[in-house]
């Protein structure tokens, strides 16, 4: 395997990438994409140690600032801005591996939603396949609702709780949290209902139309501990579109119960890069299997 430091080209700014390429030519290759303003590293490394399993899998595989983020010159942007980073970052993988032919996109949180943005914004014949790991989605909406059910039911069950409202300690403001985040949930569900057939393109929705378009083989990675991916899962509980995308034969779905957001024990980080090698095989036309 062999470790390429990249410097390319991104709207006049010079972005840097990290490439790890087999020995042998591959014919595929992943492009990690960094959500968020972090390092192209990743928390606990994880975004080396992947890229590194993917080459000893056989694949190229390539980590990358995005402009503003870490090596990278320009302004730093949401990564609902940096489909232009993700041109660039192809082009320059291609470039250091030139038989590299077909790409897949991986992304954990503001990553996933950027790849799926990209896949809105463009028709990119080279991606053939997509992971999605925690996308992020939050709204007011999905933010009370996961916050309602997944915190706040659990804290009005436990004794502890009850005991301090009723003796005036902390719990009084939890339970006012509650009741402001039970009337978001309402209001925002009846709004839903209203203005369905009208609704704006809220982020969610963007993201739901770049997978639709998207025909390629997709691997969905969800953490069992993390408000993000159960976020995600409430989105999807209130739209049909997402069901339905999520329900077709090209979608594939992990759930790793332990997990939290960034796979921190070895195991869970582990089990991604395995789930990640599988599915760039999927990627390799039959011949090459």
């Amino acid at each position: 395997m062999k470790k390429l430091p990249l410097v390319f080209a991104c709207q006049g700014h010079q972005l840097v990438g990290v490439a790890a390429v087999p020995e042998e030519q591959p014919d595929t290759g992943l492009i990690v994409i960094v959500g968020g303003p972090q390092y192209r590293v990743g928390s606990h490394r994880q975004y080396v140690q992947l890229t590194e399993a993917a080459a000893a899998g056989g694949f190229a595989a390539m980590r990358f600032d995005a402009r503003g983020m870490g090596d990278a010159e320009g302004e730093q942007r949401s990564f609902e801005d940096i489909s232009d980073d993700v041109a660039a970052a192809i082009d320059a993988l291609q470039q250091a591996a030139p038989s590299v032919r077909r790409i897949g996109l991986w992304g954990l949180c503001g990553g996933a939603t950027a790849a799926l943005l990209y896949l809105r914004e463009r028709d990119d014949p080279r991606i053939s396949g997509l992971v999605l790991v925690n996308p992020w989605v939050r709204s007011e909406e999905t933010q009370a609702r996961t916050r309602v059910k997944h915190y706040y039911l659990r804290r009005v069950m436990e004794p502890a709780f009850w005991k301090k409202l009723l003796s005036g300690g902390v719990a009084a403001g939890a339970f006012r949290e509650l009741l402001a985040a039970l009337r978001t949930t309402l209001k925002s569900t009846a709004a839903r209902r209203d203005t369905e057939p009208q609704a704006p393109l809220t982020l969610e929705r963007r993201m739901g139309h770049g997978l639709a378009r998207f025909q390629g083989e997709t691997l969905l990675i969800l953490s069992g501990n993390d408000y993000t991916a159960k976020e995600f899962l409430e989105t999807v509980q209130i739209d049909a579109q997402w069901q339905a995308q999520l329900a077709r034969p090209n979608v594939k779905r992990l759930d790793l119960q332990h997990a939290d957001h960034t796979f921190s024990e070895p195991a869970e980080q582990e089990a991604v890069e395995r789930a990640t090698v599988d599915w760039l095989a999927r990627l390799r036309p039959a011949s090459s299997n």
